[in-house]
């Protein structure tokens, strides 16, 4: 599946010509939808990965979970659960499942069953069980879990019947609802696992998906393309468009383009240079949305000198943020100091953010008597992302400031899959990153990238674990008493600005543009495009 990258322009020009075809198939009956996508998915299973990217491709298109966000909305509704009960202590779920939810078919693949309660113990216990056949494939990378502590919040997953899965928790959590909403939570195949599992193919689980969503996939060729057809037994009914095709173009300019000509009917993250132009053209549709995000430099508290509290602040203080703003997001952005949007419950407005004050960080820098010959990579984003349309312009930008504060810095960037991968692992010093809620809870900001645990999840990428900190994150997502848990966000939020593991730089502004023909979509608030419902007039 994994195929090589385009090499050649005559190979990309027949790339071209394929998705003309595709696009000019529709007047014969099909209708297909072409997205114009900005990176290449790491792989096709929502439980395994945290980027934006790879969830539009996997997560809302393929799989379900037992409960969903209403579409356009943070709020949870019925999904493969049709309906449950919680326990007066909020230790104990019950779940009724949906019957009659049919699961697709591949080449290697025709399910013999309906999703029952089966599916539903293998997808969380190959998350929780590390002595499970499944659990390693794929490398066990399960950040979402652990850095939200699922195995440790879940006491045990059981099943009463086919149809009714009893979920018992060690502690009450505020946000359990909302986070079972989440792509890591998705449903797959228990009987899919186990044909692969006899003929020792496991590994395809992840790369050759089989769910119960709304698209059945097809096919991926990377960096290029990935093809999916509509399933017609969607329990929720099925889409109106035929095919859904992904064409893989990380430059936002040449998705512009696209769209103008014809070769893209969608295109995720247009660049901010490019806003004005689109506006004024007839043939094209463009949306915003004030993002659930926060774009952010995040300093390896791990190693030196980001060890040394002085030397954060120098750097919060080196960093212009006006000007990227300016200069980056052309103004669709506000400035951030706190790591949660302004729009998000709990946002606590009176934090006081670090100045823009290059002779205080100068000579913060001075007083740290760093080695004269210390060279810092700071690794740039290598695609546009709704909090960062323009990491490598931000990164110059970055640099020349903290050279300015006496820093010398080098900048670092790789293909997005292996930026992902080394980030994880703590190899960087200075690195750009940024989040999109997934489920409208500060937990899910706070918790997933600052606390302790998602260190070893590899979500937190400034390594930084402070137990007030995470005691009062611990506390928050135990009440259920909204006032508490708002006040507990709050006293979080200044201690984290104190102690400076991350430079807050911007909340931006959500676009989407398409073309006129496009009906049916709506924004989603997480940050994610959904096709669910789209049609083509």
């Amino acid at each position: 599946m994994r195929q090589k990258l385009l090499k050649n322009s005559a190979t990309y020009f027949f790339a071209v010509l394929m998705l003309n075809f595709i696009a000019v198939g529709d007047s014969f009956g099909a209708k297909t939808f072409i997205y114009c996508s900005e990176g290449s998915p790491t792989n096709f299973n929502p439980q395994l990965t945290t980027d934006g990217t790879s969830a539009n491709a996997a997560g809302s298109t393929i799989y379900d979970t037992l409960i969903k966000f209403k579409y356009g909305t943070t709020e949870i509704e019925p999904g493969l659960a049709e309906s449950w009960i919680v326990s007066k202590d909020s230790k104990l779920f019950t779940f009724k499942l949906r019957k009659g939810v049919k699961f697709h078919s591949n080449e290697f693949f025709k399910p013999s069953r309906e999703f029952n309660a089966d599916d539903v113990l293998f997808s969380f216990l190959r998350q929780m069980d590390k002595s499970h056949p499944y659990h390693k494939v794929g490398g066990a990378t399960y950040d979402y879990w652990e850095a939200m502590e699922m195995g440790k919040i879940i006491k045990s997953i059981k099943k009463i019947d086919d149809y009714t899965v009893e979920f018992a928790l060690s502690q009450a959590e505020a946000p359990f609802l909302a986070n079972l909403a989440m792509n890591f939570a998705s449903i797959l195949s228990a009987e899919y696992a186990d044909k692969l599992a006899k003929s020792s193919q496991m590994e395809k689980i992840d790369n050759y998906p089989i769910g119960t969503g709304p698209f059945i996939f097809n096919s991926y060729q990377k960096d290029t393309i990935i093809r999916f057809s509509k399933n017609p037994d969607y329990f929720l009914g099925a889409p109106k468009i035929d095919k859904l095709v992904f064409s893989i173009t990380p430059d936002a300019s040449v998705r512009y383009q696209k769209l103008k000509t014809g070769e893209c009917n969608f295109v995720t993250e247009p660049a901010p240079q490019n806003l004005a132009d689109m506006q004024k053209n007839s043939n094209i549709l463009l949306m915003q949305k004030a993002g659930l995000n926060v774009g952010y430099l995040a300093l390896n508290t791990s190693k030196k000198p980001f060890d040394n509290l002085q030397v954060r602040r120098a750097i919060n203080h080196a960093l212009n943020k006006e000007a990227y703003i300016k200069a980056i997001y052309l103004g669709n952005a506000l400035m951030a100091k706190n790591p949660i949007p302004p729009t998000m419950w709990s946002y606590n407005d009176g934090v006081v953010d670090y100045d823009y004050n290059p002779a205080l960080a100068k000579k913060l820098i001075s007083e740290a008597k760093l080695p004269k010959d210390l060279v810092l990579e700071l690794w740039t984003l290598p695609v546009s992302r709704p909090y960062n349309p323009n990491g490598k312009k931000m990164g110059e930008m970055m640099q020349a400031d903290l050279a300015a504060a006496g820093l010398n810095v080098k900048l670092v960037s790789y293909d997005w899959g292996t930026y992902l991968a080394k980030s994880k692992e703590g190899k960087h010093d200075l690195i750009q990153f940024g989040w999109t809620g997934d489920n409208g809870d500060p937990d899910n900001f706070l918790n997933v990238l600052l606390g302790c645990a998602a260190v070893e999840a590899g979500s937190n990428y400034a390594r930084w674990c402070h137990d007030e900190f995470d005691g009062l994150l611990q506390k928050a997502k135990q009440t259920t008493v909204p006032k508490e848990r708002i006040e507990l966000y709050r006293r979080a939020q200044v201690l984290l600005k104190k102690e400076a593991p991350w430079a807050t730089i911007a909340h931006s502004v959500v676009y989407r543009a398409m073309g006129t023909n496009v009906i049916g979509y709506q924004m989603d608030p997480l940050g994610h495009d959904i096709f669910t419902t789209v049609d083509l007039k």
